[in-house]
């Protein structure tokens, strides 16, 4: 097993959804991704580039933000995976709920509250004795697993709900090296053609899916007034602490409310 020390920072997100679902919401994070099917109801976004090693946050902090920017508008969670030269962890988003996650040091010695293990299972409706009982093995010391043997423990335990990574994409790897496999396999890219395909795009997903009651009418009319109201001081929190995540999720979420208000009115003209 490779030195999980010499480990340079990379990321995978999961998202419990399928490609057609994550496809739009992934347009709106701005950032150039792959899609891939990651098992049965789940999907795997690549990142294509390293803000990481160009921005102020480091890779955990980014990648929590795009977590929770995912889901704002989606009834499905995220997890995102990352490790880096002395750490590796998982952040568990879903939409409005605390995010939740767990870290290992590089030698895989845990750093995180068990209390996170037992919440991320309750929120992916594992099964509450022996899914538990296998995530608090990764609580618990063990000489013989570093950061990315606890990372591939996790996605283990994962399977039992679906989740398949494509052959390759596998936690610890660099960052380019995974690319060039999403790639190689047909992965879909996934870029930031512009606002109004972007928009387009997300309706036509709402309108779909199992959100379709909410983008008229009177809770429409709540959604879209609440989504504004937390979206406007976030984006003024992440800009003043140069959080690109936060920023985006701000964005993302203002976005979401505005859309929603003025889809509702205009669908309410004769």
């Amino acid at each position: 097993m490779p030195d999980a020390s010499a480990a340079t920072p990379g990321a995978l997100l999961l998202c419990r959804a399928e490609p057609a679902a994550v496809r739009p919401v992934a347009h709106l994070l701005r950032e150039k991704m792959l899609l891939a099917p990651a098992g049965d109801g789940w999907s795997v976004l690549v990142p294509a580039a390293k803000p990481w090693l160009t921005g102020a946050d480091p890779v955990d902090r980014v990648l929590a933000g795009w977590a929770g920017a995912l889901t704002v508008g989606a009834g499905w969670p995220a997890i995102a995976l990352w490790w880096d030269a002395s750490r590796a962890g998982f952040t568990l988003a879903a939409g409005f709920r605390r995010t939740v996650g767990y870290v290992w040091l590089a030698d895989g010695t845990p750093v995180g509250e068990d209390e996170a293990m037992r919440t991320f299972a309750a929120r992916l409706g594992l099964d509450p004795v022996h899914d538990v009982e296998a995530l608090g093995g990764l609580t618990r010391p063990d000489s013989a697993a570093d950061a990315r043997a606890r990372l591939l423990g996790l996605i283990a335990i994962l399977a039992r709900t679906g989740v398949a990574l494509p052959a390759g994409l596998t936690p610890g790897e660099p960052t380019d090296r995974l690319r060039s496999v999403a790639a190689a396999q047909g992965a879909e890219t996934i870029e930031w053609s512009g606002w109004r395909d972007a928009v387009r795009a997300e309706l036509d997903a709402v309108e779909e899916s199992p959100l379709g009651p909410w983008v008229r009418g009177p809770k429409a009319r709540l959604l879209g007034a609440v989504q504004l109201a937390a979206g406007l001081p976030l984006a003024a929190w992440g800009l003043r602490r140069r959080s690109g995540g936060w920023m985006t999720a701000g964005a993302i979420l203002i976005v979401h409310g505005a859309l929603g208000l003025a889809y509702d009115r205009m669908r309410a003209r004769p």
